[in-house]
């Protein structure tokens, strides 16, 4: 099966092996670590220039503050610009974390909830750098806990992470809808899910939420097992959400497995473009970076349209 985000590591890449995060117990630390490193890596990296400050300069405006202005570009350039710092460009920012049982399914050592909880949580600990109000909701089939996104609520975000556990079946509609009026305000929303429902129904869950102008990023949270589907042995398979086994001679499905489940990913990805959300498929078995270069790469066009 082609796996279109798994072409190979992205500029500034840090491998660190997510069975090596969970042993890790503080999600801060955690955060932290892998951030620090994957920036560090970044600035290394030719090809990507910006800064994850963002801060820039702009044109000079009748009413600017002069002490503002770059003094020095001044003298290369004979033209006014003013310095842009991180304060002028911070948003909201919210992790939609998806706790539904299918979450706690995991075949490497490291389950799609644990996964899930370390970006969100280095995505977070990124906005947090970057001076953004930082929020979260977790929900299964309703809402579960919500955080509205505030410069102080970086810790309590983390707090909520760390105690998110997969105890109910889950629905992305109704409860992502009924908050959807607390995000009103333009921001960045990060929706991190397994995404086991029908393309149509995920898009009217987040539709909400790009028609209030915000910036929609979707993380599709997958086992490998889920994606290649390594199975040979007739067994019997559980569905995590309803209890139910059904027993399967999985040589007989998998090609069609592998045809579901790359018409499902393709569907949500052309749908993801037709409303203008960011894409990506997330594998639990490789490191972070894939990741944090999609949201990184998401805020430095957001800063450009501004």
């Amino acid at each position: 099966m082609e796996r279109h985000e798994q072409s190979g590591p992205m500029p500034g890449a840090r491998f660190v092996d997510p069975k090596v995060l969970a042993r890790i117990g503080n999600l801060e630390l955690l955060a932290r670590h892998v951030v620090d490193g994957f920036i560090n890596g970044l600035h290394r990296a030719p090809h990507f220039g910006a800064s994850i400050d963002f801060a820039e300069h702009r044109g000079y405006v009748a009413g600017d503050d002069i002490r503002r202005v770059d003094w020095r570009l001044y003298a290369r350039t004979d033209k006014y610009y003013v310095k842009q710092y991180d304060a002028d460009t911070n948003t909201n920012f919210a992790v939609l974390l998806d706790v539904s049982k299918s979450m706690s399914f995991g075949s490497t050592g490291v389950t799609k909830i644990e996964y899930a909880r370390f970006l969100g949580a280095c995505l977070a600990y990124m906005a947090h750098r970057q001076r953004d109000r930082v929020g979260i909701v977790t929900f299964d089939e309703e809402i579960v806990n919500y955080v509205p996104s505030s410069a102080k609520h970086f810790e309590v975000l983390l707090h909520t992470l760390d105690r998110a556990q997969p105890v109910r079946a889950g629905r992305l509609r109704a409860p992502l809808e009924k908050i959807a009026e607390h995000f009103k305000r333009r921001g960045v929303v990060a929706l991190i899910s397994d995404l086991y429902e029908e393309p149509d129904e995920i898009f009217e869950a987040i539709k909400p939420y790009r028609f209030l102008g915000n910036d929609i990023m979707v993380f599709h949270v997958l086992d490998p097992a889920e994606i290649d589907f390594p199975y040979r042995e007739a067994s019997k398979f559980q569905d995590l959400e309803t209890g139910e086994e059904v027993p399967i001679v999985p040589e007989s499905l998998l090609a069609q497995y592998r045809e579901l489940i790359t018409a499902h990913i393709e569907a949500l990805r052309a749908k993801c473009s037709e409303i203008r959300v960011d894409y990506t498929l997330v594998n639990t078995s490789r490191p972070l970076d894939d990741a944090l270069f999609n949201y990184l790469a998401n805020r430095e066009r957001m800063m450009r349209v501004r």
